[in-house]
């Protein structure tokens, strides 16, 4: 597995407008033919072009494991029948006010930690459609969960301030390590800046050196 630098929009944010999973990368309409190309080269994993609410917001809108993906209720209906019939996966509508789902849901395969925003119901939904156990629970004092947390199945990075004890018990709900680090040369938003699958982990263009060691550490080892 390795730590690929890439950049979107002419800026380091590719977490906010991409998305993966193991067999897709999700690339916003209009997005350059050679750069998905290459994105899907190195996430080995099939290049979609989709648009979400009608948006190029992407990383920031929707969440998905190998399991399922799950829409904010602003999706339009003709997306979530196109992502149904080019994927093939379970697909569900999270019915919430708060629509960045990316923001606050981080989830792998195992496990999700989601905002203490969302209602009993919504968690419901999370556990049914990514088929994983859900804990809901602040990271360093954010609500934001997913906007601070990037797991795959064997490692996850995390807010640099994020609580040690906390920690221990993300580890255990999604059975990964846990490396606290920031992206992009110092944003702690660690979402913005990342794409994570199990094959590969491709940061934003201003990435440190640093920052690319924590994340050796917390998905390569």
């Amino acid at each position: 597995m390795d730590v690929i630098k890439f950049d979107v929009y002419r800026g380091p944010n590719i977490g906010i407008y991409i998305n993966t999973n193991d067999s897709f990368v999700f690339v916003p309409m209009g997005f350059a033919q050679t750069k998905a190309e290459k994105l899907g080269d190195y996430l080995k994993a099939q290049v979609v072009y989709s648009a979400i609410a009608n948006t190029r917001l992407l990383g920031a809108l929707m969440v998905m494991n190998n399991n399922g993906i799950l829409l904010p209720k602003t999706a339009y209906m003709d997306e979530y029948e196109f992502l149904k019939k080019e994927t093939k996966m379970e697909i569900g509508v999270l019915d919430s006010k708060y629509t960045a789902l990316g923001n606050i849901i981080c989830a792998n395969d195992k496990g999700a930690i989601v905002s203490p925003w969302l209602s009993k119901e919504d968690c419901q939904t999370i556990e049914q459609v990514l088929g994983v156990e859900v804990l809901q629970k602040r990271i360093a004092g954010f609500n934001q969960t997913g906007a601070v947390m990037v797991a795959n199945n064997s490692g996850a990075a995390i807010h640099p301030e994020a609580d040690e004890e906390d920690m221990k018990i993300f580890a255990n709900v999604m059975g990964v390590n846990i490396e606290p680090t920031t992206i992009n040369n110092g944003i702690p938003y660690v979402k913005s800046g990342m794409l994570v699958n199990n094959h590969s982990v491709v940061v934003g263009s201003m990435t440190s050196g640093p920052e690319i060691m924590m994340l050796t550490r917390a998905f390569l080892n």
